[in-house]
């Protein structure tokens, strides 16, 4: 009986050391400065090559034509209201 305690008991504390890594990692994951790293590096490698350096300039050319658009579309929107 004593055996099937200690082994019960072993298998409990692993079973809350496994636990309370999951939690930790959660925690880590859940914390804003973690998500704003991600969410950084996520942008960062939208233009930019992580491996090389190198800029990505397909990506950057299509946000700058997005941006001179909304821009064009904006001066437009306004002269015809006018």
């Amino acid at each position: 009986m004593s055996n099937d305690t200690s082994s019960l008991e072993r298998e409990i504390e692993a079973t809350r050391e496994n636990l309370a890594r999951t939690i930790d990692q959660l925690a880590h994951r859940a914390s804003p400065k973690t998500i704003v790293n991600r969410q950084v590096y996520s942008t960062k490698s939208h233009f930019v090559d992580m491996q090389t350096g190198e800029p990505r300039t397909d990506n950057i050319l299509k946000v700058a034509a997005g941006v001179v658009g909304a821009i064009v579309l904006i001066a437009v929107l306004r002269r015809v209201t006018r």
